[in-house]
């Protein structure tokens, strides 16, 4: 009799806590959707983010699966309308979501290099003989996306700052990645171009040169739906602070950006000074 208590105990142990236990219950629960906006190409986008989805679905006792916007107004509608569980945002596109669509719960921002901002430069060929914003009147410039923070939104305003508008400029092209905007400096179809810091970091060596360089801007930003379960949020919340101290947790912050650090705490304050610069851009420009 206490063989059989006993085998059953450690039957009951097995398919408690076992992996095949485990991963039965996480199918029990609903797939949960981390939604990143496209500012790589999406195969780059899920390789980055596949790390911690995995991570969050171990925390949450269930899976998490990355997907890709179609584009940035895409993707703050998916969040706005609730219909994504976890999303990564650019800090233009918060700035946004904010204004357009009820208040979502803020999870955690990133520390790159330990700083919870970062910057955008406006880039030249090494050779160019363009040294300030205000030469740039009559020249070819390659923006990112139309939505993209470091991509247009800023540079839009440093230009503008320096007297330059969209309508002096001999051409404006608006480029999906930030490499690509890089690539077209770097072939000549653009005299200068906007990209996040950490892409000029990357390719400056191939001959690129630093022209201005913009505002500090909250890093960006991780949120979820209004309607998740606060229960829920919390984990999740938990879990992405807790990321800098697990046992993988810096490769999967250098999986998201080779200079994460840590995921810290967020507030909608946080992202005053980008809206007075959104707020001062000229809405009628192209």
């Amino acid at each position: 009799m206490r063989v059989i208590t006993f085998l059953a105990i450690v039957f009951t142990m097995f398919f408690t806590f076992s992996p095949v236990a485990m991963a039965r219950e996480q199918t029990d629960k609903p797939t949960l959707i981390l939604a990143v906006h496209p500012y790589l190409a999406p195969d780059e986008v899920i390789k980055r983010f596949t790390p911690l989805a995995d991570y969050l679905g171990q925390q949450l006792g269930q899976k998490v699966r990355v997907r890709v916007g179609p584009s940035y107004a895409a993707h703050i509608d998916a969040i706005g309308n609730d219909s994504v569980d976890i999303a990564f945002m650019g800090p233009v596109a918060y700035v946004e979501l904010s204004a357009r669509y009820s208040t979502k719960p803020l999870l955690a921002r990133l520390a790159i290099n330990g700083e919870p901002v970062f910057r955008g430069v406006i880039i030249v060929r090494k050779e160019s003989t363009l040294n300030s914003l205000a030469e740039l009147k009559g020249k070819r410039f390659a923006f990112g996306e139309k939505d993209s923070t470091m991509g247009t939104i800023i540079p839009r305003h440093m230009l503008q700052q320096a007297g330059v508008s969209l309508g002096d400029l001999a051409q404006h092209t608006f480029i999906t990645g930030h490499k690509n905007v890089a690539l077209a400096v770097l072939s000549g179809s653009a005299d200068a171009g906007a990209v996040k810091d950490e892409i000029f970091r990357e390719m400056e060596s191939q001959g690129l040169r630093v022209l201005a360089t913009s505002p500090a801007i909250s890093e960006h930003l991780f949120v979820t739906r209004a309607n998740l379960p606060s229960a829920q949020v919390e984990q999740l919340r938990n879990a992405l602070l807790a990321l800098k101290n697990k046992a993988h947790g810096a490769d999967i912050l250098r999986s998201i950006n080779v200079g994460a650090t840590a995921l810290v705490p967020v507030s909608n304050s946080d992202y005053a000074n980008l809206r007075v610069i959104v707020n001062s851009l000229d809405t009628n420009a192209p």
